[in-house]
């Protein structure tokens, strides 16, 4: 199994964080990845647990000159004797949990952490390790990344995962609205919930406006998921006579697991004015050549994509899902629509009888962000977990 075991250090001293993102890296990691450092000027040392983890990732590369120690929690071998005795052996020791679960518990009974962070991509994806903290008197503390309205707890699981989210030290949201669903789909309100918003990867900064004089260039920027981020509505509207008659592009940034499927829905289509460009790492050349970002998502937290998008001069077009409307005020800093082909359609079109306006809005764009999100919410979030330790 790669794993870098934890020295033997104090247990009042260690921190394990475990993160539910099963991609090589997440927007969801961003905020526990940046108070790290934070966390170890204050003498605290990290261990870092998914089910699979992507050593060559230079985020986890990162990690690891900052000496945090890794665990995977599925990490068996394909095909591997001892792999397959194990899981098996594992499985009729506890027929009613998956492995991870039972690894993590064996970690937390064998280290005795100080605190455990159950880092989700939801609201209730990670809670069955949660669970393991509670069973085992460990305090841990829930980073609910996104709710989505239409995704409800399973009715047989709605009890303790209540419990679950009662007994945590601490349930971290990204965005109000994402604490208010959630307290709805649990049907009891928390005191123990605090809102953090996501890091920035950039400073802010009004980039130089791009020309017009090839037309405007939209960017839609992330992860190509259509059951999450909505690209395919985009295409569907980009459909109609009267976008095919305007100067507009747009150029989807990103990689993800429906990427072959838009392209070859954007070509069925016969949509001639997207881009698919893959994953670009230098968000500030993006808006270089960007005049506004669109995101056409069926459910966020409080997407990096569009504060990095603001903070760097640019208006938004997106959906009023998850803490958008929060950052978006309509005509002023960007159009919101519902995420459908009927109500998107009508935001663009806003958005696009005001296009010269575009330029203005993204100062205010700016602008709002300086106001709205902390410059630095890792050290809150690097504070919040400090004082529960110390309690």
């Amino acid at each position: 199994m790669k794993e870098k075991v934890a020295k033997e250090v104090k247990s009042g001293n260690r921190i394990a964080i475990l993160s539910t993102c099963s991609d090589p890296w997440g927007g969801s990691e961003e905020l526990w990845a940046r108070s790290i450092p934070h966390l170890q000027e204050k003498g605290f040392e990290i261990t870092l647990l998914k089910k699979k983890i992507h050593f060559e990732h230079p985020k986890i590369q990162d990690l690891k000159k900052m000496n945090v120690h890794f665990i995977e929690l599925d990490s068996a071998p394909q095909g591997s004797w001892l792999g397959m005795v194990k899981k098996g052996w594992n499985q009729l020791r506890y027929p009613k949990r998956d492995i991870a679960s039972v690894r993590f518990g064996h970690f937390i009974q064998k280290h005795k952490p100080a605190l455990s962070i159950i880092a989700q991509g939801n609201n209730f994806d990670g809670l069955h390790f949660a669970k393991v903290c509670s069973e085992t008197q460990t305090p841990y503390i829930i980073i609910c990344q996104k709710a989505i309205d239409y995704l409800w707890p399973r009715a047989e699981d709605r009890q303790w995962m209540q419990k679950t989210f009662v007994h945590a030290k601490r349930c971290i949201f990204v965005s109000p609205q994402n604490q208010v669903l959630t307290e709805e789909q649990f049907g009891f309100r928390f005191s123990n919930a605090q809102t953090i918003g996501n890091p920035l990867k950039i400073k802010p900064e009004v980039l130089p406006y791009p020309s017009t004089d090839t037309g405007f260039h939209l960017a839609c920027v992330g992860r190509l998921f259509v059951a999450e981020k909505g690209q395919d509505i985009l295409l569907r509207i980009l459909t109609k006579k009267k976008w095919q008659e305007r100067n507009l592009k747009i150029t989807f940034i990103g990689d993800g697991k429906d990427s072959a499927g838009l392209k070859a829905l954007a070509d069925l289509l016969n949509v001639k004015s997207v881009v698919f460009s893959g994953f670009k790492n230098d968000i500030k050349a993006v808006w270089k050549e960007h005049h506004a970002l669109i995101l056409p998502s069926r459910n966020e937290g409080l997407p990096l994509v569009i504060i990095e998008a603001m903070a760097a001069g640019r208006m938004v077009i997106s959906t009023n899902v998850g803490g958008n409307i929060n950052l978006i005020e309509e005509g002023k800093t960007g159009f919101i629509g519902d995420a459908t082909v009927e109500s998107l359609d009508s935001a663009l079109e806003r958005a696009w009888d005001s296009r010269t306006r575009w330029k203005q809005m993204g100062i205010e764009a700016y602008e709002c962000i300086k106001i709205y999100i902390p410059e630095f919410p890792e050290l809150e979030f690097a504070e919040a977990v400090s004082s529960i330790c110390n309690e």
